[in-house]
C-alpha cells in the first residue's frame, strides 16, 4: 500500500510539500495542473516541473487527479472525438513524466455536491455536509453562488469559475442525456483510450458519483456495485479501473464498502483508494466526519482489513478531512484532520498486517 496526499500545487493550496512530507508514512502526491483549460492537452514540461517539485522534496508523483473530462465527451457530442484525441495525449505525456494511474470522474456538470462547506460539530470543527432538503430547496445556480461564497477563497475542483459561468446551458443540454445515453458515451470514451493506456501502462481509475444518487435531475451512473461492475466490464482491460472512495460510495448506507473492496479488490480492479469517513444524520443527508470509526457510520477497520485481505498494493490516500485547531484551507482539503487521517490509516494497516503474520 502507497499513501499519499492530495496537494493543489504552491499557488493555489495552504498546505506545502515540506510540510506533506513530514506525515509520517506519506510517501508521494497526488497532484494535477489546474491552469490548464478542460479539454486541452498538458504540456509535458509542465507536467515535468511538477514532477520535479515533488521529487525535489522526498515525495513520489506517480497519481494524478484529475484530468478532468469535458462535458461535450460526456454528452455525446459532435465534438467530442477532438478532446478524446487531447486527452489520449494527456496520457503520453503523462507516462513519460512515470504517472502510474489517473483518477477521474464522468459526473455529469458536478464533479461533486455538498449543501454545507463548514457545518459546526459539536467538538468545534467544522466539516463538509449534504442535506437533502437543503439541496431540494436550491437551484443550481444559487448552489454555485454559496459554494463559491464559503470556499475560503479557494477554487474548489469541479467548481472552478470558468465551468460555472457556462453552467445553464450547459444543463439545458443534459435534458436529453439519461443514465443509458450517459453510459454509452462513458464506453465510447473507454474504448478510445484504452490502447493508449495498455501501450503506456496507465490505469484510468473512475471515481464514484458524489453523493452517489441523481441531482437536479442529472443521471448518474457510478453509485453502487453493480454500476461499477458494469464499467469494468464495458471494456476488458487491466487498465479500466477504479478509485474506490468509501465517503462517495458509502453516503448511501446500502453500499457495504469492506465488500466492494473485496469484490472489486479480488478482480485486481482498484488502483486507487480514498479512505474517510461519514455520518449519516437523515435519509440522503450526511456530514463528513474525523476518519476514526468511532466519530462516523463506516468502519475503517473493516474497509482496511478488506484491502489487506484482497493483497492492495495500490495507492491510497487520506480523503476530505475537517477544518481542525483554526485551520484556514480550501474545504475538506487542510493538513491538520488529513495528516491525522493518514496516520490512523498506516496505524490501522500496521496492526492488520502484525495480527495477521501472528495467525500464521
Amino acid at each position: 500500500m502507497k499513501m499519499t496526499f492530495r496537494w493543489f500545487g504552491e499557488k493555489d493550496d495552504s498546505v506545502t510539500l515540506s510540510q506533506i512530507r513530514q506525515i509520517p508514512g506519506v510517501s508521494g502526491i497526488v497532484g494535477a495542473l489546474y491552469d490548464v483549460p478542460v479539454g486541452e492537452v498538458w504540456p509535458l514540461d509542465e507536467i515535468l516541473a511538477l514532477k520535479k517539485q515533488a521529487n525535489d522534496a522526498g515525495l513520489s508523483f506517480e497519481v494524478v487527479e484529475s484530468v478532468n473530462v469535458h462535458e461535450d465527451i460526456k454528452l455525446g457530442a459532435p465534438t467530442r472525438d477532438r478532446y478524446i484525441e487531447n486527452y489520449r495525449r494527456c496520457i503520453r505525456n503523462l507516462a513519460k513524466a512515470g504517472v502510474k494511474v489517473i483518477c477521474y470522474n464522468f459526473m455529469p456538470v458536478f464533479d461533486w455536491l455538498r449543501s454545507d462547506l463548514a457545518m459546526p460539530l459539536p467538538d468545534g470543527s467544522t466539516a463538509m455536509a449534504y442535506s437533502n432538503e437543503t439541496v431540494k430547496k436550491l437551484t443550481p445556480a444559487k448552489l454555485a453562488e454559496q459554494v463559491a461564497d464559503t470556499s475560503n477563497g479557494f477554487v474548489l475542483p469541479g467548481w472552478e469559475p470558468d465551468r460555472l459561468a457556462e453552467l445553464r446551458g450547459v444543463l439545458e443540454q443534459y435534458q436529453n442525456i439519461d443514465r443509458e445515453k450517459l453510459a454509452e458515451n462513458l464506453r465510447y470514451f473507454l474504448e478510445a483510450i484504452m490502447p493508449v493506456c495498455e501501450e503506456t501502462g496507465v490505469k484510468m481509475a473512475i471515481h464514484p458519483d458524489d453523493p452517489p444518487w441523481p441531482l437536479f435531475g442529472l443521471p448518474r451512473i457510478v453509485c453502487n456495485g453493480e454500476d461499477l461492475e458494469a464499467i469494468v466490464d464495458m471494456v476488458d482491460s487491466p487498465c479500466n479501473c477504479l478509485t474506490l472512495c468509501s465517503g462517495s460510495l458509502g453516503s448511501n448506507p446500502e453500499n457495504d464498502i469492506p465488500a466492494l473492496v473485496r469484490r472489486f479488490g479480488a478482480r485486481k480492479k482498484i488502483a486507487f483508494a480514498h479512505v474517510r469517513n461519514v455520518k449519516f444524520c437523515g435519509e440522503r443527508s450526511f456530514h463528513e466526519s474525523a476518519h476514526l470509526s468511532s466519530c462516523g457510520s463506516l468502519d475503517l477497520y473493516e474497509i482496511m482489513k478488506a484491502y489487506y485481505d484482497v493483497g492492495f498494493d495500490g495507492y491510497v490516500r487520506p480523503d476530505h478531512g475537517r477544518m481542525i485547531w483554526g485551520e484556514k484551507a480550501r474545504p475538506g482539503y487542510g493538513l491538520y484532520d488529513r495528516a491525522l487521517g493518514a496516520a490512523y490509516l498506516n496505524g490501522l494497516w500496521e496492526a492488520i498486517c502484525k495480527e495477521e503474520a501472528g495467525r500464521r
